[in-house]
């Protein structure tokens, strides 16, 4: 693959196609539906790419279990990093080989250059941050049977016996069916194959010639790279696919970083949908509403509490015999009312998914990273709409600094 067929601009680009071409592609067609894999006659070669920063003793143990992979097709896999990048080493004492991200400021770029360095049939991604089951490669693979696969992915849980009990409470509320701040965590097909819009960054796989036609990441792209990839190929007429098998194991992160890592998805995305404008959806900017709502109640709660709503001790007592239910009292009993609503929706989301982390405890604590999710994601998008009404929506700012 040249270097300028990768890193997606908005600019549309037109080529055009010879008779040899055509013939070509007519041959490939033939082959694609004779063969069991499409255009490829054995089983696909196969690149797992990894970008990595600063973050080598876990990438240590996802490197241990790319390399004991089930797989039987020609495997490679690739680190790609800043080239003074701990990782380097740990890489290359594995045998594994490391692509220097040539200056790459963003995931996105330092992934279309490690596509660029290779030439498998599949591309796969993951994280440095995970688990990798041993027959994690074959289980996407199989699904390039398939012509109409273009992509296939699967879900990503925490490790529950690898993990504190606030990332198990993480990965809960990541998972819940009902609040998810913008996350595709736990999300499970209905069957074995089913489609998806959208496919986690950190377990996908793509034809190499689906990423060639569209172009790679979009140049730049930060936390919705994967968002707006998969758009761009949807939007292409191609299919996206989740196994629900095909887990990927992956660590959380503290609960300060969680509250970083959230609130820049909420901005990214809000980026994301400025460039694209299917992307925007409408449960996205409901959640910009969380912390003015928040901020609203509290005011409300200490306006009436001043102003006599609180009514002690008859505060619960709204049989009305007693304490008129005047403004006061109204403002003060939103705000309890609120939480209440909220806690019940948050626990009955969580006890609803699919986090193999769900106990009775962990479904509890989950509300409190719910909300502070929400808050986080919140101000994010609130970010992001700020800066596109200035008219400068800048550079996407990572979670981890790449300097």
């Amino acid at each position: 693959m040249k270097a300028a067929r990768l890193g997606h601009t908005s600019s549309r680009r037109v080529s055009a196609m010879t008779h040899d071409d055509i013939q070509c592609c007519h041959i490939v067609s033939v082959v694609e539906s004779e063969s069991g894999f499409g255009q490829f006659m054995d089983e696909p070669s196969v690149c797992v790419i990894i970008p990595s920063v600063r973050n080598s003793e876990e990438l240590e143990i996802a490197l241990d279990g790319l390399s004991n992979q089930t797989y039987s097709g020609p495997l490679e896999i690739i680190v790609v990093g800043p080239s003074n990048d701990p990782g380097k080493s740990v890489a290359e004492s594995k045998g594994i080989r490391f692509v220097d991200d040539s200056g790459s400021r963003t995931r996105a770029d330092a992934c279309n250059v490690a596509i660029e360095a290779s030439s498998s049939d599949l591309v796969l991604f993951t994280d440095d941050d995970v688990i990798v089951p041993e027959d994690w490669v074959a289980k996407l693979v199989r699904w390039f049977k398939k012509n109409d696969v273009a992509g296939v992915g699967g879900p990503n849980f925490a490790p529950v016996e690898e993990s504190t009990l606030w990332q198990r409470v993480i990965d809960v509320a990541f998972c819940s069916t009902i609040f998810t701040a913008g996350t595709n965590y736990g999300k499970v097909g209905d069957s074995d194959l089913s489609e998806v819009s959208q496919l986690p960054g950190v377990n996908s796989a793509y034809r190499r010639s689906v990423l060639e036609e569209v172009g790679g990441f979009d140049q730049g792209a930060i936390g919705a790279e994967d968002v707006m990839l998969d758009h761009r190929i949807r939007m292409s007429g191609h299919k996206l696919w989740t196994d629900r098998t095909a887990i990927m194991w992956h660590r959380r992160r503290n609960l300060s970083r969680v509250k970083k890592q959230i609130g820049n998805y909420g901005l990214v995305r809000t980026l994301a949908s400025n460039q694209y404008p299917e992307l925007h959806a409408f449960t996205h900017s409901m959640v910009a509403a969380f912390p003015p709502i928040v901020i609203a109640a509290f005011a409300l709660f200490f306006w009436g509490a001043v102003n006599g709503g609180l009514a002690w001790p008859d505060f619960w007592d709204i049989s009305l015999d007693r304490v008129p239910m005047g403004t006061e009292r109204i403002a003060v009993h939103a705000l309890p009312t609120l939480m209440i609503l909220y806690n019940l929706l948050a626990w009955y989301g969580s006890a609803k998914g699919n986090s193999p982390s769900k106990s009775a405890w962990t479904i509890f604590l989950s509300s409190i990273v719910t909300y502070t999710l929400h808050w986080n994601y919140g101000i994010g998008v609130l970010r992001g709409k700020w800066r596109i009404f200035r008219g400068r929506p800048g550079l996407q700012i990572d979670d981890r600094s790449r300097d």
